[in-house]
């Protein structure tokens, strides 16, 4: 389906051949033309902007106050809820002891031989409290040594563990899409400024399939430089001009002449006479905007092909006419040199 972006690389190319400057490629064009209908079209100059501008200022200082508020609420509820942490925490190291302190042990006694059961116990040595452990050393060696283990076990667990030795595959990039092909018209018209009627300067195309990035460029400027009913396109017509690009589908031989539908339908006509071959088309829209039925249709073909000394369809043997729909999109010169004057600005 054609797009005015298409119509605007058409633009892009004619303007720049003109203009003596280099042009913006076809994938430029299409994601420049895009990205200005996403961002929006700039508004024109001098519009007023003052009464949306106070709405929205007005709007974003109640946003701000309301957002301050809710700011200075949730400070103090942090706050309150750090104090009663605080005051919690206070109660339960004064419940709790800091040190767990165990009963001193000074010395052990063993009955002395003046006491009746010295014969039984008179071998039993006296052990003093400087030879038992007492609870501090106690846990002072047990935490040396869970420190100990536990620094150890540390710097067991930073060691770093070998990687296996993989190798990894470089990034694929994928291809570029592949470009479309298609058919296509390019008609340049002149647009008159009082009442905006359009008038033909230009059509060339092609039925054989073209890569839109060559196709629209090639027969752009054909249709501007090469049509011979009419001279070249010259600079100062550039501002007057209306490009309308159309893409062809769905070819279909006729079951008959008028085999086709006004509006809807373009048609190729091809026929031999007095030993010359002929062929000309006619794109969808030509019939309507004519005010043509589908015989004048036929028979105007029949004089652009080049044959005046027939009366009319039904003189010629062996008349082949193809039908086919034509997609068509078009951009009048001050749409495309507002994107312009945007993508220079930008």
């Amino acid at each position: 389906m054609a797009t005015k972006g298409h119509c605007a690389y058409c633009f892009e190319v004619l303007a720049a051949d003109l203009q003596k400057r280099p042009a913006l490629s076809y994938r430029q064009v299409q994601e420049l033309w895009e990205q200005w209908h996403i961002l929006g079209k700039p508004r024109a100059p001098g519009e007023e902007e003052d009464e949306g501008e106070s709405v929205i200022d007005t709007q974003d200082e109640d946003d701000e106050r309301e957002m301050m508020d809710d700011t200075e609420e949730e400070e103090e509820d942090e706050e309150s809820a750090e104090e009663e942490e605080a005051h919690a925490g206070t109660q339960e190291q004064k419940s709790v002891p800091s040190t767990l302190q165990l009963p001193r042990i000074s010395h052990l006694r063993v009955p002395t031989p003046s006491t009746p059961s010295s014969s039984s116990s008179s071998s039993t040595p006296s052990i003093s409290s400087s030879q038992l452990p007492t609870s501090s050393n106690t846990s002072t060696t047990s935490k040396s040594s869970s420190a100990t283990s536990f620094f150890s076990f540390s710097s067991r667990s930073k060691q770093p563990s070998p990687l296996p030795s993989t190798t990894i595959p470089a990034p694929t990039i994928p291809p570029p899409p592949r470009e479309e092909s298609h058919p296509l018209f390019i008609t340049w018209n002149l647009i008159s400024p009082r009442a905006g009627r359009k008038t033909l300067r230009g059509c060339i195309g092609t039925f054989d399939p073209q890569e839109l990035s060559h196709g629209l460029k090639s027969y752009a400027f054909s249709a501007a430089y090469d049509d011979h009913r009419f001279p070249p396109i010259v600079l100062s017509e550039l501002h007057h001009l209306a490009v309308s690009v159309t893409l062809l589908t769905h070819f279909t031989p006729c079951a008959h002449p008028f085999d086709w539908h006004l509006g809807i339908h373009g048609i190729r006509i091809s026929f031999s006479h007095q030993g010359k071959k002929y062929g000309a088309t006619y794109l969808p829209d030509v019939a309507v905007e004519q005010g043509w039925s589908k015989e004048e249709c036929l028979n105007s073909l029949i004089r652009k092909a080049g044959e005046k000394r027939v009366r009319g369809w039904r003189d010629l043997k062996g008349l082949e006419v193809v039908r086919y729909e034509g997609r068509k999109a078009m951009v009048y010169w001050k749409e495309w040199r507002a994107w312009r004057e945007w993508v220079e600005y930008n």
